[in-house]
């Protein structure tokens, strides 16, 4: 009798372990996101913050690396085993959008009273679109400008206050500011043969009335021309072909270089490395009057088709955007929205700067979207190289992108 109580009793006990194992099933879902947010960056503090909560969805994070987001998230999603929530660069978005991988999120957003299409900038929101629908929601967004060195400018007798506004401008100031014996350049940038270098170049043939589309058009022609005359005269260092961004605005904060294109990425790091003073201006343009454009980086949300909690990952993004008005002064990072005001840091160079950056994200458009956007800035990078290292004119080189882009948009 005691051993078949005890058989009795362990029973129910399993059977109440159990029944409390499934209820807690039923009551907490399980996410899984991917984003290559290290510690210091938004994605995985944002979901410390969320399962915080404790309402019921709880949020796994999973850390990726940049080359690896979209062969192993197509992987993931032919095999079954996508995450529910993925960062995504934004020219690749549209690669996942279009082949279905990414839930519409139209119907969603348009309930939403967090994430309002209207709050966002034209570029990061149109990054999302595919096909009129929306196939998820900008997480930051940035852009580049001009920075420069204004005490060489009063070394070298220009107006510290009065950057170059046009390419011809540009040119000239680089001249003055060149100086060999001292090992400065007058410009740093990149034009390395990967995706910092159609970043870096599209926005002046987008304001040279070219684009992906006509990258060979008369003013997107002279934009390279102006490339070639900046590099052919030694006004920026002959390795801005093979370094990127990061490495071409370390020369600018050292000393060696008296503007830089670059982003708002490096403010704080210009706070604490440039021994100057220094400034930041919008993008110089083609001629006075011009269209103004400007680049557009950084990732955006978006929920996996198959993903079986899709409401409870919407809620997920709907938290991350309520959290929008913390990322720059969290993570440094401008959000993509227009509604929100970064308040002042109390360092009056990074406050004026951040006021220009927020002014040129108004041009800034974004890459694409199309969804073979890797095989048409492969085009633009080539053309790039081949200029600027003299295997082809700007001219050539540019036809020659335009024939590959047309055959990939066929």
């Amino acid at each position: 009798m005691a051993i078949r109580k005890y058989a009795i009793l362990g029973a129910l006990a399993l059977a109440g372990i159990s029944l409390t194992g499934l209820s807690a099933r039923a009551e907490d879902v399980t996410l899984t996101l991917w984003s290559l947010d290290r510690d210091i960056q938004p994605a995985p503090n944002l979901v410390k913050e969320f399962n915080a909560q404790n309402n019921g969805i709880k949020i796994e994070y999973r850390l990726i690396q940049f080359d690896d987001v979209v062969t192993e998230a197509m992987r993931a999603y032919a095999t079954g085993q996508a995450p529910d929530i993925i960062a995504v660069d934004n020219p690749e978005h549209a690669l996942f959008s279009s082949r279905g991988a990414f839930l519409d999120l139209t119907d969603m957003i348009s309930k939403s009273t967090v994430i309002k299409p209207a709050n966002y900038f034209p570029g990061p929101l149109k990054s999302v679109e595919w096909d009129g629908k929306y196939f998820g929601v900008p997480k930051a967004t940035n852009t580049i400008a001009l920075y420069y060195n204004k005490d060489m400018f009063k070394a070298k007798g220009l107006d510290p206050n009065k950057p170059p506004q046009t390419w011809d401008e540009l040119v000239e100031d680089a001249r003055k500011l060149t100086d060999p014996a001292k090992n400065v350049y007058g410009l740093a940038f990149s034009a390395k043969a990967n995706e910092e270098g159609t970043f870096q170049f599209l926005p002046w043939a987008q304001m040279g009335g070219g684009g992906y589309e006509n990258i060979n058009a008369e003013g997107a022609v002279k934009a390279l021309e102006v490339w070639k005359t900046i590099m052919d005269e030694k006004l920026a260092s002959p390795d801005t072909l093979t370094r990127g961004q990061w490495d071409s605005t370390g020369t600018f904060n050292s000393g060696n270089a008296a503007m830089a294109i670059s982003g708002p990425w490096e403010l704080d790091r210009m706070s604490q490395e440039a021994k100057f003073d220094w400034g930041v201006t919008l993008l110089p343009v083609p001629k006075e009057g011009a269209e103004r454009s400007s680049a557009m980086g950084d990732f955006n949300w978006a929920i996996f088709a198959t993903s079986k909690h899709p409401a409870e990952a919407f809620k997920a993004l709907e938290f991350f955007a309520s959290q929008d008005d913390k990322m720059f002064k969290n993570f440094g990072q401008l959000p993509a929205r227009s509604d929100i005001s970064i308040p002042e840091t109390g360092q009056p160079l990074k406050d004026a700067a951040l006021k220009v950056f927020l002014e040129q994200l108004k041009y800034a458009k974004p890459r694409g979207p199309h969804p073979q956007w890797p095989k048409i800035s492969k085009a633009i990078q080539d053309a790039i190289q081949a200029a600027l290292t003299g295997q082809m004119s700007p001219k050539d080189a540019l036809d020659q992108a335009a024939d590959k882009i047309k055959a990939v948009l066929g």
